[in-house]
């Protein structure tokens, strides 16, 4: 019988730290033509399915962070650490709105990592959504047919909006209109997560927590 995919709950730091580090070990060694071997004794459990993103962010001399790449999967399509892995590369060469990142660059961006949760649909009647949704916690999807856009916890509490505006973003990110979560062709899931980051480029990897609100 499979394992039921990891919760992020499950995570220690220690597991957070070795995930970031292997985020950018992926990066660095794609850049560098060298090939990434994954210890499969050292981290059993991380060989369990999971879902997760990895963000990119360019560090700027005034000490702001600035978008360089996020990509992930909101499914546990595969081991933890292929997932992570393989979102890491994404994030540096495939995302859209930027241009593959190079080698030069590698000193000066931070990673982070996000585990999700099985995503759930978000209670109520479409006009009740606001109240259910809960900024700092939960990260947000919105699909209607084909279309989809999904924005993670953290996205919320750095711009500083509230639970209509959350909704109103994730709409925009899946191309539909802003206030399309009032309509009940719109389904909206929200997830949880863990966040794992660097400090500095390379450096110190800690859980980064956000205040529920």
């Amino acid at each position: 019988m499979e394992e039921a995919p990891i919760r992020p709950e499950e995570l220690t730091l220690e597991d957070g730290e070795y995930l970031v580090k292997l985020a950018r070990s992926a990066v660095e060694k794609a850049l560098t033509r060298e090939k990434l071997r994954l210890d499969r004794k050292k981290r059993e459990k991380l060989r369990r399915k999971g879902a997760a993103f990895v963000t990119i962010e360019k560090l700027l001399e005034t000490g702001a962070k600035v978008l360089r790449g996020c990509i992930g999967y909101v499914e546990p399509v595969g081991p933890l650490v292929e997932v992570v892995a393989n979102a890491a590369l994404a994030s540096a060469f495939d995302d859209p709105r930027f241009p593959p990142l190079r080698l030069s660059e590698l000193p000066f961006v931070i990673f982070e990592v996000t585990v999700l949760s099985e995503k759930r649909l978000l209670a109520g009647s479409p006009l009740e959504r606001p109240k259910n949704v809960v900024i700092g916690r939960m990260g947000l999807i919105a699909r209607r047919g084909p279309f989809s856009g999904l924005l993670l916890p953290q996205v919320a509490v750095e711009y500083g909006w509230d639970e209509e505006t959350f909704l109103s973003q994730t709409c925009i990110k899946a191309d539909l209109e802003p206030e399309c979560w009032k309509s009940s062709d719109v389904e909206i899931f929200y997830f949880t997560g863990r966040i794992f980051a660097e400090k500095l480029p390379g450096g110190e990897v800690v859980e980064v927590e956000l205040e529920a609100r």
